[in-house]
């Protein structure tokens, strides 16, 4: 038996299911680990996309989310937590995913890919856990400060994810600094979590190269309060990652686990950000070979003129 983790009104199995776009973490996947008594997580990247081919019906971001979180809830009634991922850089679709979250009872909200500053104040007094990721103390102290505020209403912190360098998807360092040694989880993880226990001590959840039950226990030992898992449900039978994209994990070696970015290895995230794949996986193979180019604009930024046409990749 783990430790179990509490996260505000939550007591589960000390692990969280990463939330993979686009179009992995969904309800299934999400209801399965749920079943578990597990953390599962419904991803927001391009959710309104897949809901309105999933309906055949235009359906908004607000919509989307608020129908996979009650399909992955009415699927999972008494079990583990239901809860959403949603990337701070989906300026557009932001508000209205956590907002759709909210209203469909997500027991809570994991928010990175830039800082949740305004996420309290989006979620109100809605009894909802609030999950920021990080990957530095400086992140997290900015998170705190601001959250701590008159202008969000003294919200705490539920607790964090820290990922270090070796997390899949989108990572919170520069191109230059992902090799370093102080960008370790291991050195990243002590200062955050002496932080934590002297701020409310909320849970501190570790995430990035995780993948066994032994790296569980590792952490766990070292005082973690739980992990953050995403590549190790990423070929399940309950991922809707397709068969070409499992088979690319299955067969993976260390060498195909390559760091793209739009300047040294493209094409990269439009977010500008590191972004951690498998060199085979279908998405990465479409970009290689040509110029990057955003046409669904889930992540695009405003422009001078206030329109969302900026592309950071």
């Amino acid at each position: 038996m783990l430790p179990r983790l509490t996260i505000r009104n939550h007591t589960l199995e000390p692990i969280i299911q990463g939330g993979m776009g686009v179009g992995i973490s969904l309800p299934s996947l999400a209801t399965a680990v749920a079943r578990e008594n597990g953390t599962g997580i419904i991803s927001s990247a391009l959710l309104h996309e897949i809901t309105t081919k999933k309906y055949g019906t235009n359906i908004s971001a607000h919509d989307a989310m608020f129908e996979e979180v009650s399909e992955a809830r009415y699927n999972a009634p008494r079990s583990g937590a239901i809860g959403t991922n949603i990337m701070v850089y989906a300026v557009r679709d932001y508000e209205s995913s956590v907002r759709g979250s909210v209203n469909a009872g997500a027991d809570l909200i994991i928010s990175g890919a830039g800082l949740p500053i305004a996420l309290p104040k989006i979620v109100g007094k809605a009894d909802i856990a609030l999950v920021p990721i990080v990957s530095s103390l400086r992140a997290l102290k900015i998170i705190y400060k601001k959250w701590m505020s008159k202008a969000n209403s003294y919200r705490e912190i539920d607790a964090v994810v820290l990922e270090g360098r070796r997390a899949g998807g989108h990572l919170g360092f520069k191109v230059d600094e992902i090799t370093n040694e102080s960008n370790k989880l291991e050195n990243l993880f002590d200062p955050i979590k002496d932080f934590a226990m002297k701020n409310g001590d909320f849970p501190v959840i570790v995430a990035g190269g995780i993948y066994t039950h032994a790296d569980i226990l590792y952490w766990l030992n070292r005082g973690a309060d739980g992990v953050q898992m995403g590549t190790r449900f990423l070929a399940t039978e309950e991922s809707t990652a397709n068969a070409t994209f499992k088979n690319a994990v299955i067969r993976c070696t260390k060498d195909d686990i390559i760091i793209s970015h739009h300047k040294t290895n493209p094409p990269g995230s439009p977010s500008g950000m590191l972004f951690r794949i498998i060199k085979q996986s279908p998405m990465f193979q479409a970009g290689a070979n040509r110029k990057p180019l955003c046409t669904k604009g889930a992540v695009l930024q405003k422009d001078s003129d206030g329109k969302y046409t900026k592309c950071n990749a």
